[in-house]
C-alpha cells in the first residue's frame, strides 16, 4: 500500500443515498405506473430533479406541495399517501458492509452524515432503518440547512458546525460533482462506488484498526 500524504483526518462525513443506502428511482417509477395515464417512457422523462424538486430538497417546498406537483406532472390518478409511497420506495436498504465501517471509524474520530433529501425520506430512514441515523454523531439535510451538495454552502454550513477546516475533513460520496464541489473547497473526498472505496480510504488513513 502507498504511503498516504493526505492531512489527517478529524472527522469523516458520509453521503446517505448511494454510500450507507441503496437508492433505486425506478421502484418509485413502478409504483406509479399503473396509476399515471402516461406511457411508460413518458413518465420517466416526467419524473426529474426540477425546480419544485430541488425546491422541496432545500426546504422551499413542503411534502404536500411536493406531491401535489409530482401528481400534476405524472398525471397520476390517485392520493397524496400513494405518491408518498411510490416516493420513499426509492430507499431499498442498508450497504451493511458501509454501516460496518461506520461502526469502526466511528470509535477514532467524528462521523457526520451529509445528504440531499427532504423531510418525506428522512421520516421514512427513521421508520424503515431505525438503527441508521443513530450511527452518526450529527446528520445534516439538505432540506434542514437550505443547500444542496455541490454547493459551497453546503459544505461550509457542515464545517462552521462541527467546528473543522476543509482538509480535516474526509467525505465519501458517490457522485463525482459532489466529490468535485468538495475538493474545490479544500476537503478531502473519495468517490465511492463500492463499500472497497471506503474501507480502502480509511484504510489509507489509518482509520481501520488492523
Amino acid at each position: 500500500m502507498s504511503l498516504d500524504t493526505s492531512p489527517a483526518v478529524r472527522a469523516v462525513l458520509f453521503d446517505l443515498g448511494g454510500v450507507i443506502l441503496t437508492i433505486d428511482f425506478d421502484r418509485a417509477l413502478a409504483a406509479w405506473a399503473p396509476h399515471s395515464r402516461l406511457p411508460a417512457e413518458r413518465l420517466r422523462a416526467a419524473f426529474r430533479w426540477d425546480e419544485p424538486f430541488l425546491q422541496h430538497e432545500t426546504g422551499g417546498l413542503s411534502n404536500e406541495g411536493y406531491f401535489a406537483h409530482v401528481r400534476q406532472a405524472l398525471e397520476l390518478d390517485c392520493d397524496a399517501a400513494t405518491v408518498e409511497a411510490g416516493f420513499n420506495a426509492i430507499l431499498v436498504a442498508e450497504i451493511e458492509e458501509t454501516t460496518r465501517l461506520v461502526e469502526q471509524v466511528r470509535r477514532r474520530v467524528p462521523c457526520y452524515a451529509i445528504s440531499n433529501t427532504n423531510e418525506a425520506h428522512m421520516e421514512q430512514m427513521r421508520r424503515a432503518f431505525p438503527a441508521l441515523l443513530p450511527r452518526f454523531d450529527r446528520v445534516f439535510a439538505s432540506h434542514e440547512i437550505g443547500h444542496r451538495k455541490p454547493q459551497p454552502a453546503a459544505f461550509q454550513h457542515v464545517l462552521r458546525e462541527i467546528g473543522l477546516s476543509a482538509p480535516d475533513v474526509l467525505l465519501f460520496d458517490d457522485l463525482p460533482v459532489n466529490v468535485d464541489g468538495a475538493r474545490a473547497i479544500g476537503l478531502q473526498a473519495v468517490l465511492v462506488r463500492s463499500p472497497d472505496d471506503v474501507r480502502n480510504a480509511l484504510a489509507l488513513r489509518g482509520l481501520l484498526q488492523t
